[in-house]
């Protein structure tokens, strides 16, 4: 008896072990709950009665009762290195139905969906015990004495959105609660109802569309509230009264990138134990508050991104807990001395950034009392601040802005750190003899010179794009000793140089690559085969060179290329048919690229932007176009075509792809809203034939650009399905027939070029093609009508009017109403002349008459001259 008893309180310690068997009501009741939901990948296959419940994967029961006791089935996802969001097509989707679990499941305290991909959340339906149907839960105040949950996550769920809330503080027991990314955006008590939750510890409403923050609150009953997420949302107003006046203590908030203005009010203060305190962008203005330096818990104040102004308060340095103390970006002034860091020995992260003018005034001999792991700082000094090289523990290093020299110490001491960010600097340096050791590495636009440095196999990020580094590309790519044949580059970006000679055939040697940038420099040569080898390869730009030659068969091989862009190169052949069917962006243009249009073109059912302007292409557009499924519909692709590298913490660097396209007849450049962009373009080629009508089917099509060619036909009806169209060039082809009124109703447009065709008639009425110049129109000599000076011969009310006969049969009325007129007056006018001719006495009376009409003019003339001798 006493062993059982002693293993009853030991339970819980596993030193005791029996077969623990699932309560039959929890497992019915965990049965119809999976009935809502839908399981592509099988993650909660084993939910059947084949076994039991209380081994069921993502289920947890109690060692003694064998009551289920809490849920907790998390979907596992990384973040790609071409996508700004995980691949969620493996995660549960449907119905979450929250009611059923909380009345059947009396036990149940910790339920964790998160990062899944539901849709909906039912709160209306409860399980009737007598039979296994399902009922309606009249009120939901049946869940109170049932419910013991107090661990609810439903966060990450992107697409669930919640119309209300109204269900929440019926469940009473709630101590933790976590909604962020679910759309709230139509529910406005959200606040009042949360307050109704006694227990509730820590709340989580990051990014949910909120709007309304209650101001004319004054105080919110929150008893227990320690943790207050509301970040990303979109309050624009304020800080709330009731934020300062709660019956609780918060010792974490974050109200980051939420629109909020104004000043940071002194009544903040009432919350004496905040540990984290982050405010980051947001609108907030005035001088950063000498009383922050009052809190001695904190340790993580965050108020980069606002418009604070003035100097750093020397208080900020009596914060002898503080951890990170970020103030970067925000327009401050003054001296920045060893003063404002007197007592933060505890300090591992500092941002001190500023656009103004930070001058900093550091005693060359100072030695800060904290070892660093992180540093953002931007001055305006000639010289690197001198302490920065007594910071042993550093990782992370970003320097913005500044102009400095760095000499061989400088890379010495950079090449320790995890990753080195140094953009927009005025850097006086060769970097030929450099070591690149980190792994992220980003020196864009910094004026470096001489020729590549050297990569270490640890760098995976490397951007040095935009400087002034010349020579060849081999010392980079063929001739690194260190790597041995092992690296792990994924991104390689050197765009923007000076750097010459051919692309060298070394590429296989460097197959971890995903993205290639060698645009904007002075490469010449062939494409080499040897890049067939990098099968990984997502996005490769080649543009604005001198590389000639045809593409290289190999390039096949690269089976998961997205953006591919050699555009004004000196490329030649026809267009390969076998690039990848992925492809989302193919850029050729302006290259001596000859041939048809290759049917596999349609095969590429991602394709967003086909650019093949300015080559020697002919024959006739494919018919077969409808096939790229993108172009269809106006859906945005989720893919932003954006790179993400994982950096320490959880965090992610994010690089995004770019392309310069021709729309509204000019170049723009495309990068974070590339995905947004869809785009035809075969202007300035020789193709021929008629437009297929097919092409009017892709309502998706934002930009469509076919001027320059030798196109004949008529522009259809059907133009007008084209609702998404935003640019529209037909100009320099050999189109006829009537401009289609359809066009007038694609209200979209912005753009219009029609001009040097054969277009005949009236240019449709209506706001939209009024509202473009006459040069949308000009070089077609029948065309007639508003915007044109040239107005129409008849109206289109004459035009337009027909007589009903006695038969029913309509005819024109106007056309032989003139005719009549015509052949009236000529009828006449013989008439005369015949009567003059053969009667003479009217012939002689006819003459005098004449003569006596010249004798008067001729009198009048002189009579009137006379007063101007």
């Amino acid at each position: 008896m006493f062993s059982w008893l002693l293993c009853g309180i030991i339970f819980n310690t596993g030193l005791c072990s029996f077969n623990i068997h699932c309560n039959q009501q929890d497992m019915h009741a965990l049965l119809n709950f999976k009935q809502g939901i839908i399981d592509p990948s099988g993650v909660i296959s084993s939910w059947s009665t084949k076994l039991d419940c209380c081994q069921w994967k993502g289920v947890m029961c109690n060692n003694i009762t064998s009551r289920v006791t809490g849920i907790s089935i998390r979907c596992s996802t990384t973040l790609p290195s071409y996508r700004d969001e995980e691949d969620k097509s493996h995660c549960l989707t449907g119905s979450i139905r929250l009611s059923l679990l909380l009345v059947e499941l009396e036990f149940l305290d910790y339920l964790d969906l998160r990062n899944n991909d539901f849709l909906a959340l039912q709160f209306d339906y409860v399980h009737n015990h007598n039979s296994h149907n399902l009922s309606i839960l009249t009120s939901p105040r049946q869940c109170v004495n049932s419910s013991t949950l107090g661990h609810l996550d439903l966060s990450l769920n992107w697409n669930l959105a919640i119309s209300n809330l109204q269900w929440l503080p019926y469940i009473s027991s709630l101590e933790y609660l976590n909604l962020r990314d679910i759309d709230l955006s139509k529910e406005t008590n959200w606040l009042q109802l949360v307050t109704m939750l006694p227990s509730l510890s820590s709340l989580n409403m990051r990014a949910c569309q909120l709007k309304d923050l209650s101001l004319s609150l004054n105080y919110a009953n929150f008893t227990a509230l320690e943790v207050l997420y509301l970040s990303a949302n979109e309050f624009d107003s304020e800080l709330p009264k009731w934020l300062f006046n709660l019956s609780s203590n918060i010792y974490d908030l974050d109200l980051s990138s939420s629109s909020l203005i104004g000043h940071l009010p002194k009544a903040l203060l009432n919350h004496r134990d905040l540990e984290d305190l982050v405010l980051e962008d947001n609108n907030f203005d005035g001088p950063i508050p000498d009383w922050l330096g009052e809190f001695e818990h904190l340790k993580h104040l965050i108020l980069g991104v606002n418009n604070f102004s003035g100097s750093i308060p020397t208080n900020l340095g009596n914060l002898s807990s503080l951890i990170t103390l970020d103030i970067a970006s925000n327009p401050l002034t003054g001296v920045v001395s060893e003063r404002n860091f007197a007592k933060l020995s505890k300090l591992k992260e500092l941002d001190i950034y500023s656009y103004s003018s930070l001058i900093f005034d550091f005693d060359s001999h100072w030695i800060p009392p904290f070892q660093l792991e992180e540093l953002v700082i931007g001055f305006s000094n000639p010289n690197l601040p001198a302490w920065l090289y007594t910071q042993r523990s550093i990782e992370r290093l970003t320097i913005w802005e500044s102009s400095f020299e760095a000499p061989n110490k400088f890379w010495n001491f950079v090449s320790r750190m995890t990753k080195v960010q140094l953009q927009g600097n005025l850097i006086d340096g060769n970097i030929s003899n450099v070591l690149l050791n980190s792994t992220i590495i980003d020196l864009s636009s910094n004026g470096l010179k001489g020729s590549l440095p050297q990569l270490s196999p640890n760098v995976v990020f490397v951007n040095l794009s935009n400087n002034s580094l010349s020579g060849d590309v081999s010392p980079l790519l063929c001739d690194n000793k260190m790597l041995n044949g092992k690296n792990s580059l994924l991104f390689l970006d050197i765009s923007l140089n000076n750097l010459s000679g051919g692309l060298t055939n070394c590429w296989k040697n460097w197959k971890s690559l995903v993205a290639i940038h060698l645009g904007s420099n002075n490469l010449s040569g062939k494409i080499p085969s040897s890049m067939g080898f990098l099968s990984n390869l997502t996005s490769l730009h080649l543009h604005e060179n001198k590389l000639n030659g045809e593409i290289p068969p190999s390039l096949q091989n690269c089976r998961s290329l997205l953006v591919f862009n050699v555009r004004n190169n000196h490329l030649s052949g026809n267009i390969p048919d076998w690039i990848s069917h992925r492809v989302m962006a193919l850029q050729l243009r302006s290259n001596h690229f000859s041939g048809k249009i290759p049917p596999q073109i349609c095969q590429m059912s991602s394709l967003i932007i086909l650019d093949i302007a300015h080559n020697t292409i002919s024959g006739h557009i494919p018919n077969c176009l409808p096939n790229i499924k993108t172009l269809l519909f106006n859906n945005v692709s989720k893919n932003k075509l954006s790179f993400s590298f994982p950096t320490s913490r959880n965090a992610y660097i994010y690089e995004s792809d770019n392309l310069e396209l021709v729309t509204k007849g000019r170049v723009s450049k495309y990068d974070r809203n590339l995905h947004f962009m869809t785009l035809i373009d075969m202007s300035s080629n020789n193709l021929s034939g008629t437009i297929p009508p097919q092409m009017f089917s892709l309502m998706g099509l934002s930009s469509l650009n076919l001027s320059n060619n030798n196109l004949s036909g008529k522009i259809l009806n059907e133009i007008g399905n084209m609702k998404n169209l935003e640019s529209l060039d037909f100009s320099k082809n050999q189109l006829g027939g009537e401009i289609p009124q359809s066009l007038s109703s694609l209200s979209f447009l912005a753009y219009l070029n029609i001009s040097f065709n054969n277009l005949r008639g009236k240019i449709p009425s209506g706001t939209q093609l009024q509202g473009f110049t006459a040069f949308s129109y000009m070089g077609n000599s029948d065309l007639c009508g508003p915007p044109l000076t040239k107005m129409c011969f008849q109206d289109d009310k004459h035009k337009d009017t027909k007589l009903v006969g006695e038969d029913g049969n309509q005819y024109e009325f106007w056309p032989w109403f003139y005719i009549g007129i015509e052949y009236g007056f000529v009828t006449g006018f013989l008439g005369v002349c015949c009567a003059v001719f053969f009667n003479t006495k009217l012939r002689h009376a006819y003459f005098k008459f004449l003569n006596d009409l010249r004798d008067r003019l001729r009198v009048l003339v002189v009579v009137n001259m006379n007063p101007f001798r």
